[in-house]
């Protein structure tokens, strides 16, 4: 179905957390990749509670001397029956060997794609040393993750510019909103920063900290409203994904 990117222009909007939370959401097989490189491990610190320990990740995958398809399939570690990681970088250090991997790497996350595995991408913040570009504007849905404040909304304008360039910004830029409506609707945030919001979610910390730091579900959370938007936003994800790809279609008709 797709390979799907989630970033930041700035703070801490949630974007692991989010990523985390639409791979248990997603309704097929689902990689997650963390490809932050700000380094530390996310997941494994985070939702794992540093239960499960470093073996295998990104800079492995970097330095193996097989072709990067053969190599991902090393360091693939399973979640859950539908999900499987690939661990971040250990230190932010480590940045800099990721340079050359991101152009590879997003070939073959295409490859999951054709064989029915979808793959969910945190990206990180943008602009740091060793941001995973390539798979940005490769993704099939590069989502701008932001909260509707004023500094939030700020922070992503100059980026937003960037990343809609026809020529080179990314494939199908679009926003992803957290806690909308306090203060901005979604219809003023997508005016100003000029790209769709595709899906939003509420800001509810206690169902959010089972994504973020592996913290006990509290009461009714898998029909609560945090794992509905979830579901919704997934959902709004991939209807967004087959415009995109049917848009595709029409114009390459004679």
């Amino acid at each position: 179905m797709a390979v799907v990117c989630l970033t930041s222009a700035s703070g801490s909007p949630g974007v692991t957390t989010t990523a985390v939370g639409m791979a248990f959401s997603w309704p097929r097989p689902v990689l997650l990749v963390e490809a932050d490189p700000t380094g530390g491990s996310g997941v494994l610190a985070g939702f794992l509670r540093g239960t499960t320990p470093y073996d295998a990740g990104l800079i492995e995958l970097a330095l193996s001397p097989l072709g990067t398809a053969d190599a991902l399939r090393d360091v693939v570690r399973p979640l859950s029956p539908n999900v499987s990681l690939v661990a971040g970088i250990r230190s932010h250090a480590q940045a800099s060997a990721l340079r050359d991997i991101w152009e590879p790497l997003a070939a073959a996350l295409r490859e999951l794609d054709d064989n029915g595995q979808d793959v969910i991408v945190d990206a990180g913040r943008l602009g740091l040393m060793g941001s995973p570009t390539p798979l940005l504007d490769a993704a099939d849905a590069a989502l701008l993750v932001t909260r509707a404040t004023l500094p939030a909304i700020s922070a992503a304008r100059s980026w937003a510019e960037t990343v809609r360039q026809p020529a080179t910004g990314w494939r199908h830029p679009c926003l992803l909103l957290i806690a909308e409506g306090r203060p901005y609707r979604a219809t003023e945030v997508a005016k100003v920063l000029g790209m769709p919001v595709v899906a939003d979610l509420p800001d509810d910390p206690a169902a959010a900290a089972v994504y973020h730091r592996g913290a006990a579900p509290p009461k009714h959370f898998e029909t609560g409203p945090y794992i509905r938007a979830l579901q919704a936003t997934v959902q709004s994800v991939q209807a967004h994904i087959a415009r995109g790809r049917f848009a595709l279609v029409e114009e390459a008709r004679p």
